[in-house]
């Protein structure tokens, strides 16, 4: 095995390295033909609880693109089973949920998560990515309080959270016994992540952006707060990030996180301008990776230059890899990230 690749681990505590390092969200699967012909075959579900499979899935993008990091192949739903929710993902919906929640009673009846006896199957593919197979950081991850909260409350995938939000703030008490219940699921799922080997951590907080920055200090900031306080003696490097979110940005500097995640709505240098101080992560708008390869050379100079303004930056898209990306466009874009951002950190 190669040399142990710690580049993003020291860019996510603000260090300059030697180049800028790069993984892309969704990265596994998605578009490769590899996971394509797995995918007939199995679901994201059957995938996830076979160990070998699942392992095999995450590394693949880190042998076919070269990126920095491998991202943990799963769902950000895959724990709620643990605690009483019965959710499946159908192919094309994405998580169904049929017991929603609808009152306090609803959320009481939530038990509480423990991954060795209800995701045995996770730690033990990030054991064997981590003990055997990869010579770059996992990333483990876990989805946030108010992103699980909209699908347990929908019912489903939602364009406008109506019900969410409306239960979030007609329903504080139960909203927050809610909070309560996920924030004890994320914190023990993600330190059993990091127990079995998981190098730094991603919270996707995706549909966040929904709120204004009143209701999410009010109804969302505590728990953040209480979760990565706790994940903070984890000792890895945590990383927020969220979709439609720049105005929140610095109620997300104000975290105790390592890492600003962007989407491509926010430049990195309007961010830093912001106040945002900490290592930032992003934001390649993903839909350019269709463009002419001209224009997503231009965007990713930029992106970069903007990034090496202050250490601490690792590249990625401002979402995720979606089906219809060419496989080879993502090899050639992490080649061209690291060629032109080390030549660039040589003239600094």
């Amino acid at each position: 095995m190669k040399a142990f690749n710690d580049t993003l681990l020291r860019a996510a505590k603000g260090e300059r390295t030697e180049y800028t390092p790069v993984w892309y969200m969704r990265q596994a699967g998605r578009s490769q033909p590899e996971y394509r012909a797995i995918k007939e075959k199995y679901s994201l579900e059957e995938i996830t609880h076979q160990p070998e499979l699942c392992a095999y899935v995450t590394r693949l993008p880190v042998e076919n693109y070269n990126v920095d990091a491998a991202i943990l192949y799963k769902d950000i739903v895959t724990p709620l089973p643990g605690i009483g929710v019965d959710v499946k993902i159908k192919a094309g919906v994405g998580p169904v949920i049929s017991n929603p929640i609808r009152t306090v009673a609803d959320v009481e009846k939530l038990g509480e998560f423990n991954a060795k006896e209800h995701t045995p199957f996770v730690l033990e593919t990030i054991k064997l990515l981590t003990q055997e197979q990869l010579n770059v950081p996992l990333i483990g991850f876990a989805g946030a309080p108010f992103t699980l909260a909209s699908y347990m409350i929908e019912g489903g995938p939602s364009r406008n959270y109506n019900k969410t939000k409306s239960f979030m703030v007609s329903e504080p008490r139960s909203w927050f016994a809610l909070m309560d219940k996920l924030g004890d699921m994320i914190i023990a799922d993600i330190a059993a992540q990091v127990e079995a080997g998981a190098k730094a951590i991603q919270i996707f907080d995706s549909w966040v952006g929904a709120l204004n920055v009143e209701d999410y200090r009010v109804f969302i900031k505590p728990v953040m707060t209480r979760i990565f306080g706790e994940l903070r003696k984890e000792n890895v490097p945590l990383i927020q990030f969220g979709v439609g979110a720049s105005h929140l940005v610095n109620e997300w500097n104000d975290l105790p996180i390592d890492v600003v995640g962007l989407d491509w709505r926010m430049p990195i240098r309007k961010a830093r301008e912001l106040g945002v101080e900490k290592p930032v992560q992003g934001n390649l708008d993903p839909s350019l990776l269709l463009a002419d390869w001209s224009v997503i050379e231009q965007r990713t100079k930029d992106i970069i230059d903007q990034g090496l303004e202050v250490p601490g930056h690792i590249f990625n898209l401002g979402h995720g890899v979606f089906p219809e990306v060419n496989p080879d466009v993502l090899k050639r874009l992490t080649t061209f990230i690291h060629e032109y951002s080390r030549e660039r950190v040589s003239q600094l």
